[in-house]
């Protein structure tokens, strides 16, 4: 068990202060979510020694499971995710659920939520989380909880059509299975990472494809199995610091950016202002749209000799167009605001720039704030014709397309 107090009463008064804070946050929106992250111990799903300050900080997720690499493969998480997640599953009494990465605390919800004529079904690839997962649920008292071991890329037998299918693990496709065991009028709840950006979304199906309801802005640890894909990296030739991450279309002749270091570097401003605590996912996902190009930026901090100089070295929003690469930069503007720029290298790093600063303009007039683009998932394969949306990114199972309601 974790490190619980003698006096239970402080778990719960620690518990109902987190409760309370998404709820008047927003995170939390239905009794019935309420009701349940209330009443399940979160310590109790936790590793043993966890501090309960971490137990119930409502960011951050805690760590399960670390590979021989030191990379995160397993955790419980965050439960301001869990809340905004188990909201958009939108799960009820009696419904059938099927949860695709495993580790107990996630289950133990579902389970409050589809009562004693309900079914919960959780899946995970390592034998290791669900030999945990199953006996923390045993010993809570979670009788109606399946626990199995598979690469859940596959349909899981014994488990039919599910009114909600909820994928804790962050997931870079969309695999048949999933479809194939969704009840036409359910629900899936996935972390979907499309051109380097993950969001929680909601989809239903409409017709030959699903379409989303919500996107919410989160970070989970990858997928394992088949499904699982690794951003292709591109190392800025010139220098040893400078790597352009990409989800997908890596430029098809990375060499022609072999001389933009050596250029001089072009910073320009938008007059775009943002409040520091205004909402900016949409941003991203404008850019993720717009922009053909568009990819992710690091620097490795112990090798940074100033050529670049993001805000931050571990992400920066990017794009590359040929022989030139830019990033956007922000700087202060006033007490509580700050300006959106754009620095460009390259023999086109001018023609780049205004490119970006006009996608700035662009969102800052339409879509800056909580607005959300739609995400429509149709199977690989199908016509273009048949595929609607701004734009569109090709994985192995699916193509998703990326799109924003119209006006």
């Amino acid at each position: 068990m974790t490190d619980i107090p003698t006096d239970a009463t402080e778990t719960t008064s620690l518990r109902n202060k987190m409760i309370d804070q998404l709820r008047d946050e927003g995170w939390i929106t239905s009794p019935e979510v309420e009701a349940v992250m209330r009443k399940v111990p979160r310590e109790r799903f936790t590793p043993p020694g966890t501090a309960l300050a971490d137990v119930y900080n409502p960011w951050d997720a805690v760590v399960t499971q670390t590979n021989e690499h030191g990379v995160h493969t397993s955790s419980v998480s965050a439960p301001q995710v869990q809340a905004f997640m188990l909201e958009q599953a939108q799960v009820r009494p009696g419904m059938k659920v099927l949860e695709i990465g495993s580790g107990g605390m996630n289950a133990a919800y579902l389970s409050e939520l589809v009562g004693p004529t309900g079914t919960v079904v959780t899946v995970d690839i390592s034998s290791e989380i669900t030999e945990t997962a199953a006996r923390l649920l045993a010993e809570n008292g979670y009788e109606n909880v399946r626990v199995v071991t598979a690469d859940a890329a596959e349909p899981i037998p014994g488990v039919g059509v599910a009114d909600v299918i909820l994928v804790t693990v962050g997931a870079w496709d969309i695999p048949p299975a999933w479809t194939y065991q969704l009840h036409p009028q359910g629900r899936l709840v996935v972390p979907l990472r499309a051109r380097g950006l993950t969001r929680s979304i909601s989809f239903v199906m409409q017709g030959d494809h699903l379409e989303s309801t919500s996107a919410k802005q989160c970070g989970f640890v990858a997928m394992q199995g088949s499904t699982e894909h690794h951003e292709q990296l591109l190392l800025v030739a010139g220098t040893e610091e400078i790597a352009l991450r990409f989800d997908d279309g890596l430029p098809i002749e990375p060499s022609q950016l072999d001389n933009a270091v050596k250029t001089e570097r072009i910073e320009q401003w938008s007059g775009v202002t943002l409040g520091r605590r205004e909402p900016f996912g949409s941003l991203q996902l404008h850019l993720a749209i717009t922009v053909p190009g568009f990819c992710t930026m690091t620097v490795d901090q112990d090798l940074d000799s100033g050529i670049v100089v993001p805000n931050r070295h571990g992400f920066s929003l990017a794009a590359v167009d040929g022989d030139s690469f830019a990033y956007l930069v922000f700087r202060p503007a006033g007490d509580d605001d700050v300006e959106y720029g754009v620095h460009a290298l390259g023999n086109h790093a001018q023609q780049l720039a205004d490119t970006l600063i006009a996608t700035l303009h662009d969102w800052d007039a339409h879509h800056r704030g909580d607005s959300t683009p739609i995400f429509r998932v149709y199977a690989a394969g199908t016509p273009d014709d048949q595929v609607v949306g701004d734009r569109v990114v090709d994985k192995v199972h699916s193509r998703i397309s990326l799109s924003w309601p119209a006006a």
